[in-house]
């Protein structure tokens, strides 16, 4: 899910990122030119540079909208608040992408500079699914609170950012340390049907977020500085300008060992915390390759889409995901803030089993064979949405998914097939019916939730989509 960002922007963004390498605003320039002369060492550090930066540059677009700009129909009113979506999202509801009915959201950003702050959640039934996915600025998933990790318990887990050297307070149940100081939380509470919207809200209502000293009782300590976050603009700051947001974004990262020697060659080419860099210090030969650098980045990314077929290896902890840098940036431009395969795995196709685009206008079929549906702790869903908007598609019987909580009917030798198509498949069929779009491509996504080791195993297989 990307709250901010559809695959058309970020295609029809890639001609025009190595704009402006004659213009660049003052805050971008620097007294002190760049000691990489080299124009092909300059172009692979800045396509390394770019493709490590593109995640945290729409985690900071997802940030400005949400957490600094209170005129942004997103603004979920400033740091250490929840917002809560309690609605049914319908066709009508474009400020996100790739949207579900299954799990509505409720977010919050956390400034970690002065204290950590505590994240407190209620009981719940065993039969009610909720999760508290923690981000950091590099978009890793560094914790969570839930049902499948922390359990259906009241508790109360403390959330702290690098440097905090502090006791942990009697009560705290857990302690959750991001690498950043800057942290997000998403929130997502299972729904069952529309019937069960009242009690997803006064689960959300329940959810509280206190900064330490509230919850300990304890003094209030200094306050962290106020920051000048640059503006952002997109797409200008998805070329040369991202140097400037990421040199911003770091200051607030503390350089992890296994990055020294990285960092080490960024800040070569004056790109880190608290450093300058002067593109207007560059020869035209360097400022070519500056160019080249992005575009080489930018189409390293299209093509590692283009193989995506599971959000398996895409998201989760530093360590899961191994310093992959092209990974974590292609999770970002697929569907940012995705689970980590222990929460959720999800799968995609744009095309049927003979590798044709799913068109509106054609039937298709999904057949999960006798025993084979997907293997959920929690439940799956399955759902459709054009392209290239990644949006829900307007049909007549306002279905946008098909789940394992439908009473979904089954085939006489006890599989399942679901009907992919603009117009009824009859009514005995019709409980399966997924509907598609009248004309245009599109695209199911499938979501299973608590995933079993058969599916994190690689065993599980999503089947694939057959032309009616």
């Amino acid at each position: 899910m990307n709250p901010n960002l559809t695959r058309r922007r970020l295609l029809g963004a890639s001609g025009a990122l190595g704009f402006g390498l004659g213009v660049c605003p003052s805050w971008l320039l620097a007294a002190t030119p760049s000691p990489v002369r080299d124009p092909a060492m300059l172009q692979e550090t800045i396509r390394q540079a770019w493709l490590y930066a593109y995640p945290m540059l729409m985690h900071y677009q997802t940030m400005q909208k949400q957490a600094l700009d209170a005129k942004s129909p997103e603004y979920v009113g400033g740091f250490g608040v929840f917002r809560h979506y309690s609605e049914l999202f319908t066709p009508k509801n474009r400020d996100i992408v790739t949207p579900n009915n299954d799990t509505p959201y409720s977010w919050a950003w956390l400034d970690l500079r002065a204290e950590p702050w505590v994240l407190s959640v209620p009981a719940v039934p065993e039969d009610r699914y909720y999760v508290h996915q923690l981000v950091d600025q590099y978009t890793f998933n560094f914790g969570y609170v839930g049902v499948l990790s922390t359990g259906h318990e009241a508790g109360d887990y403390l959330i702290a950012g690098p440097d905090w050297q502090g006791s942990t307070p009697a009560g705290v149940r857990q302690v959750l340390r991001s690498e950043t100081q800057i942290a997000m939380i998403l929130g997502r509470t299972g729904l069952r049907d529309a019937n069960d919207l009242p009690a997803v809200r006064e689960l959300q209502q329940q959810y509280r977020l206190r900064p330490l000293h509230e919850f300990a009782g304890r003094p209030a300590p200094v306050g962290a500085p106020a920051v000048n976050w640059l503006p952002w603009e997109y797409p200008r700051d998805l070329g040369p300008a991202f140097i400037a947001h990421l040199n911003q974004i770091l200051a607030f990262c503390p350089v992890d060992p296994s990055e020294i020697e990285l960092r080490e060659r960024f800040a070569q080419l004056g790109i880190g915390a608290g450093l300058r860099f002067d593109p207007a210090a560059l020869s035209p030969e360097q400022r070519q390759a500056l160019g080249a650098g992005i575009q080489q980045g930018v189409a390293e990314l299209k093509a590692k889409g283009a193989t995506l077929r599971s959000s398996a290896g895409l998201f989760g902890t530093r360590a899961a995901m191994h310093n992959d840098y092209l990974a974590r940036a292609a999770a970002a431009a697929s569907g940012i803030y995705g689970n980590s395969v222990e929460e959720a795995i999800y799968f995609g196709t744009r095309s049927d089993v003979s590798q044709q685009p799913l068109v509106g206008g054609q039937r298709y079929r999904l057949r999960f064979a006798p025993g084979a549906l997907p293997p959920a702790k929690e439940f799956w869903s399955i759902t459709l949405y054009d392209l290239p908007d990644r949006q829900l598609v307007d049909n007549p019987i306002q279905r946008y998914c098909l789940s394992s909580r439908d009473h979904l009917v089954r085939d006489a030798d006890g599989g399942v097939t679901l009907y992919i198509q603009a117009d009824s498949p009859g009514k005995a069929q019709e409980a399966n019916w997924l509907p598609s779009t009248q004309q245009g491509p599109f695209n199911v996504i499938l979501r299973i939730y608590g995933p079993k080791q058969e599916v994190v195993g690689g065993v599980w297989k999503m089947p694939g989509v057959e032309r009616a």
